[in-house]
């Protein structure tokens, strides 16, 4: 405990997953994001917060590095008409699930919540759980509502402790800044409280968890491309649903299906150098 006696920020771990029906084995890529966070920060444990259970010769090695926790759809979501505006927000309406349930869990329990599609690199430094809740920075994005552009703080890693006062004034608006967009209650609202409550956050420069942006460019550094400076890099995030669909070619030519253990052994990329060293 703090000398005010504030918990400190637990070295816990939360991932969520399974908010749709499991159809394809449980993939490399996210065996990787456990195996890594695992060997890195060495963690008191790992909660792996599901709905739909994984399958799979991956999800059976991943498995044994964490705690199931069952978890519920949230209602807010599921039953949320997304209009013709928010159509294409509404093919990832799972991840919005997670929106709010992340934030649910570090409310709760406190630690250190991660997507899915990150990949770890350097332990986090002691001087990050000082802090009551701790965000990334990411590239401005625009407010689909306005069409303006607005600085904005990534949801996809999050530090807090429990009870954390940011997390839960951040949960309570959320509900209400919830329009099917996929940044304005994920990305924008945290960047208006962080404005009107500095105190109660640490904002972290983008390196730390966002080294490769969602621009096409970084998304190439990334996957195709090979930069082996990663000091100061604590983890790094995929923003795979941008890429990972073969179909979907507006950000990146890579897709999921070419993430195998032989490209990531063969082929000398940012991404798979890094990777190479949690493979099974």
């Amino acid at each position: 405990m703090h000398p005010e006696g504030v918990p400190n920020l637990p070295n816990r771990f939360h991932f969520v997953f399974g908010l749709r029906k499991q159809r394809e084995p449980f993939h490399l890529a996210y065996y990787l994001a456990i195996e890594s966070c695992y060997q890195v920060n060495r963690p008191e444990r790992i909660d792996l917060h599901l709905f739909h259970e994984p399958y799979g010769p991956y999800w059976e090695l991943a498995r044994r590095r964490v705690r199931l926790r069952e978890i519920e759809p949230v209602s807010l979501v599921a039953g949320f008409r997304y209009g013709f505006r928010n159509r294409m927000c509404k093919r990832y309406a799972h991840a919005h699930h997670t929106d709010f349930l992340r934030l649910q869990a570090l409310l709760a329990e406190g630690g250190i919540y991660a997507d899915i599609d990150t990949l770890f690199v350097n332990p986090l430094p002691g001087r990050l759980f000082a802090h009551a809740c701790v965000l990334g920075r990411e590239n401005d994005v625009v407010n689909r509502r306005t069409g303006q552009v607005h600085a904005s703080l990534c949801n996809a890693f999050i530090m807090a402790r429990p009870d954390a006062a940011f997390v839960r004034l951040w949960l309570a608006r959320m509900p209400e800044a919830f329009d099917g967009s996929w940044s304005n209650h994920a990305t924008l609202l945290p960047q208006r409280l962080a404005e009107q409550h500095p105190e109660l956050v640490h904002i972290e420069p983008s390196r730390s968890f966002y080294p490769f942006m969602w621009t096409p460019s970084d998304l190439h550094t990334l996957l195709e491309g090979c930069e082996r400076n990663l000091e100061g890099v604590f983890s790094i995030h995929l923003w795979s649903h941008l890429w990972w669909e073969r179909r979907r070619r507006d950000f990146s030519t890579f897709s999921g299906d070419l993430l195998t253990e032989e490209h990531i052994r063969k082929k000398d990329t940012t991404y798979n150098l890094i990777a190479r060293r949690f493979l099974p």
